[in-house]
């Protein structure tokens, strides 16, 4: 097992996989963000999605960057899904 991931659960690994961080991580990040809490959940999504729109803009993108990418559109979903999707249908 790699460093990295030392001390994590099978899920917090996948998690890692999926976002580049754990769920735990995310919400904390998320909601203790000053964008959450002044402005919603949603300019948080469309925050994150300007900023993988920005990425797209360079000419040869790595592989780091079309990694970092995916997890960042994970990341949008995550929150789309977590704090919007399941409130309304509450």
């Amino acid at each position: 097992m790699r460093k990295t991931f030392e001390g994590l659960t099978t899920k917090e690994i996948r998690e890692v996989g999926m976002y580049g961080c754990t769920e735990a991580q995310m919400r904390e990040a998320v909601e203790s963000g000053s964008t959450f809490r002044f402005s919603g959940p949603a300019m948080v999504v469309a925050s994150m999605l300007s900023d993988a729109q920005e990425m797209m803009a360079y000419e040869q993108p790595d592989f780091n960057t079309i990694e970092d990418q995916r997890q960042l559109l994970n990341r949008a979903k995550f929150v789309l899904f977590t704090y919007i999707t399941d409130r309304e249908t509450v």
